[in-house]
């Protein structure tokens, strides 16, 4: 076997120098084969690069025929190149031409030659070519060799992806690395966005590839490391993870990942090798990732993105890099992209320059989406593999109405796109032009269209939008967003901007409802839940700490001083809550008395139904509150049995279905009975079909997102309500309960000529 020329760390030297030397692309992969060639004492060294065609193209070559480079061509999964490029492994053969797999090209001269390796050029789990030496001899090639070979493809990576191999791409022709990718996922939030790709957790870009000092590196890798897993252990000391199911089982992985021997020794080989420690995480992350998307288990392809994450923490932590930095280099027209993300961390980027969100899990009811919905971003979610097929600063399209994400949109596309997204201003400016028109159906009935909000920036679409109040405020968003629980006085001050705000028009506030799926990081008081959704959470949490409920109290009686003031209670169970909190409630009123501050002129006090309980203590409900809201998200899922953050069953069931609709009439019919108003604020609101059926069973004041308002309107001003409800009555009872409700509704609504 020949004896390797100058082993790893020595070609890593030349290729260090090679790139630093002012060359031509060509020249410059011309001289790395040479070099490769070279030192592993081979015959033959090529690179085919994949290109967008799913074809791999050869773009260097030292010991083939040189006429060859950019003509000889081989798919993606033919012969021994396209094979190594489809599975993104690694092929180490002794006598290639007996492969099954191996594909004669005539143009190359390649068929005196025996032995052959190749290994995948990756970058962040992603084939972008190929990189292969060949001998003439029959040799089996030693790990050593793969691992060199698989660390000098690791540096031609990074020239593929900084575009300069691009400028020897012929006129038509794009390299994968540019290829326009389209997904689709689920429409969370209506619109379009058109924009520039920015990754939540930006893939961290390694610019020094080679060492001065493996033992400098070594002690720099053990340092982060070090501080990593200290990191790590301290996330998952702190009380409040327990609390949340899900985020400490990611944790788990992280730390299972971080103490991996295997992974480590494979870093430190990789430093050893020549790279620096940050080069060397990019390396083993990218190796690691090919290797897992062809694994079947789905826990373990689940885990990938655990990897992918820990991964890019290390990098963070040998860079120094952090969201400030990145903050910096937003462009104008953002479109975020990530995995997941809490509804604190989206508001921390600047709103005027979002455009989109785009989101690998989440669900149509989880706050980062109620955030998005709030500021009016077009978003979509459930889009797999969409992080590690995008890069910062990709075109992108987000089209919320169709649940359809386009990363480097063709010409035609984006063309079709612009013209839509100047057909919605058109549409919005018919909207805005609607604001101060009745809000009534064609035959009269005055419907209550009221908004949703939570923060200050939500305060002007009230306005804007045309809404006749805020259906319901949800102050729990100040404090999801807050990194310490708000002070009296903090709070005091969002209720009063508000009250000034509506200018006169109704606010209902909703008290702070916390636990479950609203986790409060720095909110200790929780213990485990296997089900937090049916546990320790809203109403149930403030009763059992009196000491948050009455500072909010406090501060709300004060922000409404002179003016009504309407109170919400959420998730009530049962009526004694709501003795409970009145309870609370007259003893702050008693106390601010005392101190002669300024009360409001009038309190009104009310209850969400979310809890299907209190479907059997409607009329008792009914007396004891002056109004009802209907939570028609909690309320499904309870109804359902369906965790309405599980992305399994989002669609499974609908809530324009026959039981749900039956049960929601017969709230409305409870609160006519009783002469309490009942609203309903959900997701069933702001969909202008869903609306309708709203409508059609009694409802008379119905609260959605600003956006929703125009298109709900409408809707509303073309619908002929008498017909609708003898419809929606024959629908509910003489059809069955299987019966198409939103069908119905389609069909009613093309017979009527109303807008959907």
């Amino acid at each position: 076997m020949p004896e390797v020329a100058g082993g790893p760390r020595v070609l890593l030297r030349r290729l260090r120098e090679l790139m630093a030397e002012a060359l031509e692309p060509q020249e410059r992969l011309d001289r790395i084969v040479r070099e490769i060639a070279q030192n592993m004492v081979a015959e033959v060294c090529s690179l085919y690069v994949l290109r967008a065609d799913s074809v791999l193209e050869l773009y260097a070559t030292e010991g083939l025929n040189p006429g060859a480079v950019h003509q000889a061509q081989l798919r993606l999964g033919q012969g021994l190149v396209g094979t190594i490029a489809a599975s993104a492994r690694p092929l180490s053969l002794s006598d290639a031409q007996h492969h099954p797999a191996f594909t004669y090209l005539p143009e190359t001269g390649e068929e005196i030659y025996h032995s052959f390796l190749g290994v995948p050029v990756l970058r962040a789990g992603r084939t972008l070519g190929v990189l292969v030496v060949q001998n003439r001899t029959q040799r089996h090639y030693r790990e050593d060799e793969v691992e060199a070979l698989e660390t000098t493809a690791m540096v031609i990576a990074e020239m593929v992806a900084t575009g300069d191999l691009a400028r020897l791409a012929r006129p038509g022709i794009e390299l994968d690395l540019r290829r326009p990718v389209s997904f689709t996922g689920q429409p969370f939030n209506e619109g379009v966005g058109l924009g520039h790709v920015v990754l939540h957790e930006p893939r961290i870009v390694v610019t020094n590839l080679f060492n001065e000092d493996s033992e400098q590196e070594l002690e720099r890798l053990a340092e982060a490391l070090g501080s990593l897993r200290l990191s790590i252990d301290d996330m998952l000391s702190r009380r409040d993870v327990a609390f949340e199911g899900e985020h400490r089982a990611v944790l788990e992985a992280y730390r299972m990942f971080a103490n991996d021997r295997g992974w480590v020794r494979r870093l430190q080989e990789a430093v050893r090798n020549g790279l620096t420690a940050e080069a060397a995480v990019e390396k083993v992350q990218s190796d690691m990732r090919a290797r897992m998307l062809h694994m079947t288990d789905p826990y373990l392809r689940e885990r990938m993105s655990d990897f992918d994450d820990l991964a890019n923490r290390l990098l963070r932590q040998l860079l120094g890099t952090g969201p400030e930095e990145m903050a910096a280099m937003l462009p104008k027209d953002a479109i975020v992209v990530a995995r997941s993300m809490g509804a604190a961390e989206l508001l921390d980027y600047p709103r005027h320059k979002l455009r989109g969100l785009v989101l690998e899990e989440g669900a149509v009811t989880s706050h980062i989406v109620i955030v998005a919905r709030a500021i009016g971003l077009p978003t979509v979610g459930q889009v797999k593999g969409v992080v590690s097929m995008a890069e910062n600063g990709d075109a992108v399209v987000v089209d919320g109405e169709e649940g359809r994400v386009h990363l480097r949109p063709q010409p035609d596309i984006e063309a079709t796109y612009v013209e839509k997204v100047r057909f919605r201003a058109r549409r919005q400016k018919l909207y805005r032009e609607m604001r101060s028109k009745p809000s009534a159906t064609r035959d009269g009935v005055a419907i209550d269209l009221l908004m949703n909000a939570g923060l200050a920036v939500d305060l002007p679409q009230l306005a804007q939008s045309g809404a006749a109040g805020i259906g319901l405020f949800r102050t729990e968003l100040q404090f999801m967003v807050a990194l310490t629980f708000p002070r009296a006085e903090a709070q005091e001050q969002l209720y009063r901007e508000v009250i000034d705000a509506a200018d006169g028009k109704p606010v209902t506030f909703r008290t702070i409802d916390i636990g479950g799926d609203k986790v409060l990081p720095y909110f200790k008081g929780a213990s485990a839940e296997e089900n937090p959704a049916l546990g320790w959470r809203a109403m149930r949490l403030a009763l059992d700490r009196p000491g948050l409920l009455r500072t909010q109290i406090r501060a709300l009686l004060r922000a409404a001083g002179g003016r009504e003031l309407r109170l919400m209670l959420p998730m009530v169970t049962e009526l004694s809550e709501i003795r409970q909190a009145r309870e609370i409630i007259e003893r702050e009123v008693r106390h601010l008395s005392r101190f002669a501050h300024h009360l409001p002129t009038s309190l009104k006090l009310g209850a969400m139904i979310e809890v299907p309980a209190l479907m059997w203590q409607l009329p008792e409900l009914m007396r004891a509150v002056d109004f009802v809201s209907v939570g028609s998200n909690d309320l499904f899922q309870f109804v359902m049995a369906t965790d309405r953050g599980n992305p399994q069953l989002s669609d499974r069931f609908d809530p324009l279905s026959v039981p749900f609709l039956r049960l929601l009439r017969q709230i409305a019919e409870a609160g006519r009975a009783a002469h309490t108003p009942v609203t309903l604020c959900g997701e069933l609101a702001g969909r202008p079909i869903s609306a309708m059926a709203l409508i059609g069973i009694g409802y008379r004041a119905i609260s959605m997102a600003p956006t929703a308002i125009g298109p709900v309107k409408a809707m509303l001003r073309e619908l002929p309500l008498a017909e609708l409800e003898a419809a929606m009555t024959d629908a509910l009872d003489n059809n069955g309960a299987s019966h198409d409700i939103r069908g119905m509704l389609r069909g009613f609504a093309r017979e009527h000529d109303i807008p959907l």
